[in-house]
Protein backbone atom coordinates (compact mmCIF):
# COMPACT_ATOMS: atom_id res chain seq x y z
CA UNK A 1 0.00 0.00 0.00
CA UNK A 2 1.63 3.41 -1.06
CA UNK A 3 2.52 6.22 1.23
CA UNK A 4 -0.97 7.93 -0.02
CA UNK A 5 -3.39 5.31 0.21
CA UNK A 6 -1.87 4.49 3.86
CA UNK A 7 -3.12 8.69 4.40
CA UNK A 8 -6.60 8.02 2.95
CA UNK A 9 -7.02 5.63 5.06
CA UNK A 10 -6.15 7.65 7.93
CA UNK A 11 -8.12 10.33 7.30
CA UNK A 12 -11.01 8.83 6.23
CA UNK A 13 -11.05 6.56 9.49
CA UNK A 14 -10.44 9.93 11.58
CA UNK A 15 -13.39 11.66 10.05
CA UNK A 16 -15.97 9.03 10.20
CA UNK A 17 -15.29 8.50 13.88
CA UNK A 18 -15.92 12.09 14.67
CA UNK A 19 -18.65 12.41 12.24
CA UNK A 20 -20.62 9.57 14.40
CA UNK A 21 -19.27 10.48 17.72
CA UNK A 22 -20.36 14.06 17.41
CA UNK A 23 -24.15 12.99 16.19
CA UNK A 24 -24.79 10.42 18.73
CA UNK A 25 -23.08 12.18 22.04
CA UNK A 26 -25.88 12.33 24.19
CA UNK A 27 -27.01 8.77 23.98
CA UNK A 28 -23.51 7.88 24.59
CA UNK A 29 -24.02 9.42 28.06
CA UNK A 30 -27.32 7.67 28.71
CA UNK A 31 -25.62 4.45 27.74
CA UNK A 32 -22.40 4.77 29.76
CA UNK A 33 -24.61 5.75 33.26
CA UNK A 34 -27.32 2.68 32.45
CA UNK A 35 -24.55 0.14 32.33
CA UNK A 36 -22.69 1.60 35.31
CA UNK A 37 -23.53 0.13 39.22
CA UNK A 38 -23.12 3.92 40.51
CA UNK A 39 -25.23 6.04 38.14
CA UNK A 40 -28.40 7.06 39.58
CA UNK A 41 -31.45 9.18 38.86
CA UNK A 42 -33.59 10.45 41.56
CA UNK A 43 -36.87 8.66 42.32
CA UNK A 44 -38.76 12.06 42.88
CA UNK A 45 -37.94 13.35 39.48
CA UNK A 46 -38.95 10.22 37.63
CA UNK A 47 -41.48 8.42 39.37
CA UNK A 48 -43.61 10.75 41.25
CA UNK A 49 -45.01 12.17 38.85
CA UNK A 50 -46.70 8.01 36.98
CA UNK A 51 -46.64 5.89 40.47
CA UNK A 52 -49.66 6.17 42.34
CA UNK A 53 -48.57 6.14 46.04
CA UNK A 54 -50.29 2.83 47.09
CA UNK A 55 -48.37 0.95 44.01
CA UNK A 56 -45.03 -0.92 44.34
CA UNK A 57 -42.12 2.34 43.95
CA UNK A 58 -40.72 1.98 40.96
CA UNK A 59 -36.77 3.14 41.23
CA UNK A 60 -35.30 3.20 37.55
CA UNK A 61 -32.05 3.32 36.42
CA UNK A 62 -30.72 3.17 39.86
CA UNK A 63 -28.31 0.38 41.87
CA UNK A 64 -29.29 -1.52 45.36
CA UNK A 65 -28.04 1.12 47.56
CA UNK A 66 -30.22 3.47 45.56
CA UNK A 67 -33.45 1.04 46.58
CA UNK A 68 -32.21 0.67 50.05
CA UNK A 69 -31.80 4.07 50.74
CA UNK A 70 -35.42 4.81 49.34
CA UNK A 71 -37.50 1.99 50.52
CA UNK A 72 -35.22 -0.75 52.94
CA UNK A 73 -38.32 -3.07 53.36
CA UNK A 74 -37.82 -3.97 49.47
CA UNK A 75 -36.91 -7.41 48.64
CA UNK A 76 -33.74 -8.22 47.13
CA UNK A 77 -35.88 -10.15 44.45
CA UNK A 78 -37.85 -6.72 43.49
CA UNK A 79 -33.98 -5.05 43.62
CA UNK A 80 -32.80 -7.57 40.89
CA UNK A 81 -35.82 -6.61 38.19
CA UNK A 82 -35.19 -2.80 37.90
CA UNK A 83 -37.46 -1.94 35.10
CA UNK A 84 -35.66 0.48 32.87
CA UNK A 85 -36.72 3.92 32.21
CA UNK A 86 -37.30 5.06 28.75
CA UNK A 87 -34.07 6.67 26.51
CA UNK A 88 -35.98 10.19 26.24
CA UNK A 89 -36.87 10.59 29.75
CA UNK A 90 -32.92 10.10 30.88
CA UNK A 91 -32.08 12.26 28.29
CA UNK A 92 -34.93 15.01 30.16
CA UNK A 93 -33.78 14.10 33.62
CA UNK A 94 -30.20 14.97 32.66
CA UNK A 95 -31.25 18.18 30.79
CA UNK A 96 -33.57 19.09 33.87
CA UNK A 97 -31.04 18.16 37.07
CA UNK A 98 -27.94 18.78 35.09
CA UNK A 99 -28.06 20.92 32.01
CA UNK A 100 -28.31 20.45 28.39
CA UNK A 101 -24.35 20.41 28.37
CA UNK A 102 -24.33 17.73 30.70
CA UNK A 103 -25.42 15.68 27.50
CA UNK A 104 -22.05 16.09 26.37
CA UNK A 105 -20.40 15.30 28.84
CA UNK A 106 -17.07 13.70 27.71
CA UNK A 107 -17.23 14.63 24.16
CA UNK A 108 -13.55 16.40 24.01
CA UNK A 109 -12.08 13.23 25.25
CA UNK A 110 -14.27 11.18 22.84
CA UNK A 111 -13.25 13.72 19.72
CA UNK A 112 -9.63 13.53 20.76
CA UNK A 113 -10.08 9.97 21.01
CA UNK A 114 -11.93 8.44 18.15
CA UNK A 115 -10.26 10.43 15.28
CA UNK A 116 -7.08 8.87 15.85
CA UNK A 117 -8.78 5.42 17.15
CA UNK A 118 -10.61 5.08 14.08
CA UNK A 119 -8.06 6.55 11.87
CA UNK A 120 -5.46 3.77 13.42
CA UNK A 121 -8.42 0.81 12.95
CA UNK A 122 -9.37 1.67 9.27
CA UNK A 123 -5.68 2.19 8.20
CA UNK A 124 -4.75 -1.02 10.01
CA UNK A 125 -7.42 -2.78 8.69
CA UNK A 126 -6.86 -1.97 5.65
CA UNK A 127 -3.28 -2.87 5.41
CA UNK A 128 -3.57 -5.91 7.01
CA UNK A 129 -6.81 -7.26 4.90
CA UNK A 130 -3.75 -6.33 1.47
CA UNK A 131 -1.63 -8.55 3.54
CA UNK A 132 -3.77 -11.13 3.96
CA UNK A 133 -5.52 -10.95 0.22
CA UNK A 134 -1.76 -11.35 -0.96
CA UNK A 135 -1.29 -14.85 0.71
CA UNK A 136 -4.55 -16.50 1.56
CA UNK A 137 -7.72 -16.76 -0.78
CA UNK A 138 -8.70 -13.21 -1.27
CA UNK A 139 -11.46 -11.47 0.68
CA UNK A 140 -12.92 -14.67 2.58
CA UNK A 141 -14.26 -14.31 5.71
CA UNK A 142 -10.52 -15.02 7.70
CA UNK A 143 -9.13 -12.53 5.79
CA UNK A 144 -11.89 -10.53 7.64
CA UNK A 145 -11.35 -11.71 11.34
CA UNK A 146 -7.52 -11.46 10.67
CA UNK A 147 -7.80 -7.74 9.68
CA UNK A 148 -10.56 -7.32 12.31
CA UNK A 149 -8.29 -8.62 15.31
CA UNK A 150 -5.59 -7.19 13.81
CA UNK A 151 -6.83 -3.67 13.97
CA UNK A 152 -9.13 -3.72 17.05
CA UNK A 153 -5.89 -4.69 19.32
CA UNK A 154 -3.38 -1.90 17.99
CA UNK A 155 -6.41 0.70 18.33
CA UNK A 156 -7.34 -0.35 21.73
CA UNK A 157 -4.01 -0.71 23.15
CA UNK A 158 -3.06 3.08 22.23
CA UNK A 159 -6.70 4.60 22.92
CA UNK A 160 -7.86 2.78 26.18
CA UNK A 161 -6.09 5.81 28.41
CA UNK A 162 -8.69 8.28 26.40
CA UNK A 163 -11.38 6.26 26.98
CA UNK A 164 -10.82 5.65 30.34
CA UNK A 165 -10.82 9.54 31.11
CA UNK A 166 -14.16 9.86 28.90
CA UNK A 167 -15.48 7.22 30.70
CA UNK A 168 -15.21 8.69 34.34
CA UNK A 169 -16.31 11.99 32.87
CA UNK A 170 -19.83 10.52 31.60
CA UNK A 171 -20.50 9.22 35.16
CA UNK A 172 -19.98 12.66 36.86
CA UNK A 173 -23.40 13.77 37.93
CA UNK A 174 -22.78 17.41 39.31
CA UNK A 175 -24.87 20.47 37.74
CA UNK A 176 -22.26 22.62 39.38
CA UNK A 177 -18.23 22.33 38.88
CA UNK A 178 -18.18 20.05 36.69
CA UNK A 179 -15.25 17.33 37.37
CA UNK A 180 -12.37 18.53 34.48
CA UNK A 181 -10.46 16.15 31.96
CA UNK A 182 -7.39 17.95 33.77
CA UNK A 183 -8.50 16.87 37.26
CA UNK A 184 -9.79 13.79 36.01
CA UNK A 185 -6.33 12.75 34.87
CA UNK A 186 -4.52 13.92 37.46
CA UNK A 187 -6.82 11.78 40.22
CA UNK A 188 -6.06 8.64 38.72
CA UNK A 189 -2.83 9.17 38.47
CA UNK A 190 -2.44 10.07 41.69
CA UNK A 191 -4.31 7.01 42.82
CA UNK A 192 -3.38 4.34 39.90
CA UNK A 193 -0.49 5.45 38.38
CA UNK A 194 0.44 5.14 35.01
CA UNK A 195 -1.49 1.82 34.77
CA UNK A 196 -4.68 3.19 36.20
CA UNK A 197 -5.38 4.42 32.79
CA UNK A 198 -5.11 0.78 31.47
CA UNK A 199 -7.62 -0.21 33.63
CA UNK A 200 -10.55 -2.21 31.42
CA UNK A 201 -7.87 -3.01 28.93
CA UNK A 202 -8.83 -7.04 29.07
CA UNK A 203 -12.74 -5.82 29.03
CA UNK A 204 -11.83 -4.13 25.50
CA UNK A 205 -9.64 -7.12 24.04
CA UNK A 206 -12.43 -9.06 24.40
CA UNK A 207 -14.64 -6.78 23.09
CA UNK A 208 -12.65 -7.44 19.95
CA UNK A 209 -14.93 -10.17 18.99
CA UNK A 210 -17.89 -7.54 18.50
CA UNK A 211 -15.25 -5.78 15.89
CA UNK A 212 -14.85 -9.01 13.92
CA UNK A 213 -18.39 -10.26 14.16
CA UNK A 214 -18.89 -6.63 12.88
CA UNK A 215 -16.43 -6.87 9.73
CA UNK A 216 -16.91 -10.36 8.89
CA UNK A 217 -20.97 -9.43 8.99
CA UNK A 218 -20.54 -5.71 7.10
CA UNK A 219 -18.02 -7.18 4.62
CA UNK A 220 -20.36 -10.11 3.89
CA UNK A 221 -23.49 -7.81 3.29
CA UNK A 222 -21.16 -5.45 0.78
CA UNK A 223 -20.77 -8.46 -1.49
CA UNK A 224 -23.51 -9.74 -1.94
CA UNK A 225 -24.92 -6.36 -2.68
CA UNK A 226 -22.09 -6.23 -5.41
CA UNK A 227 -22.78 -9.07 -6.66
CA UNK A 228 -26.87 -7.99 -6.84
CA UNK A 229 -25.72 -5.07 -8.87
CA UNK A 230 -23.46 -7.03 -11.72
CA UNK A 231 -26.17 -9.48 -11.65
CA UNK A 232 -28.68 -6.14 -12.92
CA UNK A 233 -25.55 -5.06 -14.71
CA UNK A 234 -25.72 -1.96 -12.29
CA UNK A 235 -22.44 -2.03 -11.42
CA UNK A 236 -20.10 0.93 -12.50
CA UNK A 237 -16.80 2.96 -10.99
CA UNK A 238 -18.71 5.70 -9.86
CA UNK A 239 -20.25 5.37 -6.85
CA UNK A 240 -24.09 7.10 -6.39
CA UNK A 241 -26.10 7.94 -3.59
CA UNK A 242 -27.49 4.09 -3.48
CA UNK A 243 -24.41 3.14 -3.15
CA UNK A 244 -23.89 5.21 0.42
CA UNK A 245 -26.87 4.38 2.14
CA UNK A 246 -26.31 0.50 1.20
CA UNK A 247 -23.37 1.48 3.22
CA UNK A 248 -25.05 2.76 5.59
CA UNK A 249 -27.58 -0.23 5.93
CA UNK A 250 -24.91 -2.76 6.03
CA UNK A 251 -23.21 -0.60 8.94
CA UNK A 252 -26.19 -0.72 10.71
CA UNK A 253 -26.86 -4.37 10.15
CA UNK A 254 -23.99 -5.47 11.10
CA UNK A 255 -23.33 -3.96 14.43
CA UNK A 256 -26.19 -4.09 15.25
CA UNK A 257 -25.63 -8.13 15.06
CA UNK A 258 -22.15 -7.70 17.06
CA UNK A 259 -23.43 -5.51 19.86
CA UNK A 260 -26.70 -8.00 20.66
CA UNK A 261 -23.76 -10.77 20.49
CA UNK A 262 -20.82 -9.16 22.10
CA UNK A 263 -22.56 -6.29 24.59
CA UNK A 264 -21.68 -7.83 28.06
CA UNK A 265 -18.16 -6.86 27.63
CA UNK A 266 -19.31 -2.99 27.50
CA UNK A 267 -20.94 -3.09 30.85
CA UNK A 268 -17.93 -4.89 32.41
CA UNK A 269 -15.90 -2.29 30.71
CA UNK A 270 -17.58 0.32 32.27
CA UNK A 271 -17.36 -1.12 35.60
CA UNK A 272 -13.88 -1.63 35.74
CA UNK A 273 -13.51 2.05 34.93
CA UNK A 274 -15.95 3.42 37.67
CA UNK A 275 -14.56 5.09 40.68
CA UNK A 276 -13.86 2.54 43.46
CA UNK A 277 -12.11 -1.06 43.87
CA UNK A 278 -15.26 -3.28 43.80
CA UNK A 279 -14.25 -4.75 40.28
CA UNK A 280 -10.73 -5.69 39.94
CA UNK A 281 -10.86 -8.18 36.50
CA UNK A 282 -12.71 -8.96 33.51
CA UNK A 283 -14.10 -12.40 35.01
CA UNK A 284 -14.41 -11.13 38.24
CA UNK A 285 -16.42 -8.50 37.50
CA UNK A 286 -18.61 -10.39 35.12
CA UNK A 287 -19.26 -13.39 37.51
CA UNK A 288 -20.47 -10.49 39.89
CA UNK A 289 -22.63 -8.76 37.90
CA UNK A 290 -24.40 -12.12 36.71
CA UNK A 291 -24.39 -12.97 40.66
CA UNK A 292 -25.63 -9.67 41.97
CA UNK A 293 -28.28 -8.52 39.38
CA UNK A 294 -28.32 -11.41 37.01
CA UNK A 295 -28.35 -11.73 33.28
CA UNK A 296 -30.65 -8.51 32.77
CA UNK A 297 -27.34 -6.55 34.50
CA UNK A 298 -25.01 -7.58 31.95
CA UNK A 299 -27.38 -5.93 29.28
CA UNK A 300 -28.13 -3.29 30.81
CA UNK A 301 -28.37 0.11 28.31
CA UNK A 302 -28.52 -2.14 25.09
CA UNK A 303 -31.23 -0.30 23.73
CA UNK A 304 -29.28 2.76 24.40
CA UNK A 305 -26.27 0.99 22.90
CA UNK A 306 -28.61 -0.50 19.96
CA UNK A 307 -30.11 3.38 19.40
CA UNK A 308 -27.17 4.88 19.47
CA UNK A 309 -24.86 2.54 17.28
CA UNK A 310 -27.05 2.06 14.58
CA UNK A 311 -26.98 5.88 13.40
CA UNK A 312 -22.87 5.95 14.80
CA UNK A 313 -22.17 3.33 12.13
CA UNK A 314 -24.20 4.04 9.90
CA UNK A 315 -22.99 7.60 9.73
CA UNK A 316 -19.12 6.28 10.32
CA UNK A 317 -18.99 3.65 7.86
CA UNK A 318 -21.01 5.87 4.91
CA UNK A 319 -18.48 8.59 6.19
CA UNK A 320 -15.38 6.61 5.91
CA UNK A 321 -16.25 4.64 2.32
CA UNK A 322 -17.34 7.80 1.07
CA UNK A 323 -13.88 9.96 2.03
CA UNK A 324 -12.05 6.99 0.66
CA UNK A 325 -13.90 6.84 -2.97
CA UNK A 326 -13.24 10.69 -3.04
CA UNK A 327 -9.44 10.05 -2.07
CA UNK A 328 -8.79 8.06 -4.32
CA UNK A 329 -10.63 8.95 -7.31
CA UNK A 330 -9.78 12.72 -7.29
CA UNK A 331 -6.85 12.75 -5.51
CA UNK A 332 -4.44 15.27 -3.75
CA UNK A 333 -1.37 16.34 -4.11
CA UNK A 334 0.77 14.57 -0.91
CA UNK A 335 4.02 15.64 -0.87
CA UNK A 336 6.63 12.58 -0.97
CA UNK A 337 9.18 11.69 1.62
CA UNK A 338 11.88 13.14 0.37
CA UNK A 339 10.53 16.91 -0.34
CA UNK A 340 9.40 16.84 3.26
CA UNK A 341 12.84 15.87 4.91
CA UNK A 342 14.85 18.77 2.20
CA UNK A 343 11.87 20.70 4.01
CA UNK A 344 13.26 20.26 7.35
CA UNK A 345 16.44 20.47 6.45
CA UNK A 346 16.06 23.98 5.19
CA UNK A 347 14.70 24.91 7.92
CA UNK A 348 17.66 23.67 9.98
CA UNK A 349 19.61 26.40 7.92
Amino acid sequence: MSQYHTIVHLVAGGLGGTAGAIATCPLEVVKTRLQSSVATFAYSSISSRQAPVSSLPRFEFCNCTTYERFSPVISSEVVARQPTVGIWRCLKHIVETEGAKALFKGLGPNLVGVAPSRAVYFCTYSHTKNFCNERLTPDTPIVHIFSAASAGFVSCSLTNPIWFVKTRLQLDQRSYGSITTAQVIKDIYNSKGILGFYKGITASYFGISETIIHFVIYEFIKTKLKEGRLKNSYQTDRKSTRDFVEFMCAGAISKTCASCIAYPHEVVRTRLRQVGDKYKSFFQTLCLVFKEEGHHGLYRGLATQLVRQIPNTAIMMATYEAVVYLLTNYPCTVPSVPAIQMCKDEESY
